[in-house]
């Protein structure tokens, strides 16, 4: 694990690309998490079920706008600039609160719940597009490289993290 520590810190020492990378890393995850979960409620497996209030079903980008504007305000008071845990964790939260909200992007452009339809693929193409816009392979490559040469006990060229 010390390993591992020392390599994220030397590949993440600037903070920007940090904070890319966790937004990236959470976005994907995110993504990911919430399409397996809506496909669950859709089959009705599982203890997650459709989030509703009075009626009126709640879809998650309501969630995904909610954390978004939060860590927009976060930033816009300056808390978390530069190296902090306020800037790693608002970081990971604009990477979740954007999945949230792209994975519902056809419903905001049709305006209609088109989710398992033919035009929820819009939804799917505004999160790939967003997604290598965030580039988690670009910004974390050098990481994932360094973490690679780790398990395969081989120090990385030059030895600088070491």
């Amino acid at each position: 694990m010390g390993a591992l520590k020392r390599l994220y810190h030397f590949h993440f020492r600037n903070e920007r690309r940090e904070r890319l990378f966790l937004a990236s890393l959470a976005f994907l995850i995110t993504f990911g998490a919430v399409r397996g979960i809506t496909l669950m409620i859709r089959a009705g497996i599982g203890p997650v079920h459709n989030v509703s209030a009075g009626g009126l079903h709640i879809h998650h980008l309501v969630w995904g706008i909610l954390l978004l504007i939060v860590v927009g305000y976060v930033w816009l008071l300056e808390v978390g600039v530069g190296s902090s845990w306020v800037a790693s964790l608002t970081a990971i939260a604009f990477g979740v609160g954007a999945a949230l909200t792209l994975d519902e992007f056809a419903l905001w452009l049709n305006l209609n719940d088109v989710y398992w339809e033919r035009q929820g693929r819009e939804s799917i193409d505004a999160v790939l597009i967003f997604g290598g816009l965030l580039s988690a392979g670009v910004w974390g490559w050098p990481f994932f490289r360094g973490v690679a040469a780790h398990l395969r006990h081989k120090p990385q060229s030059g030895g600088a993290y070491e």
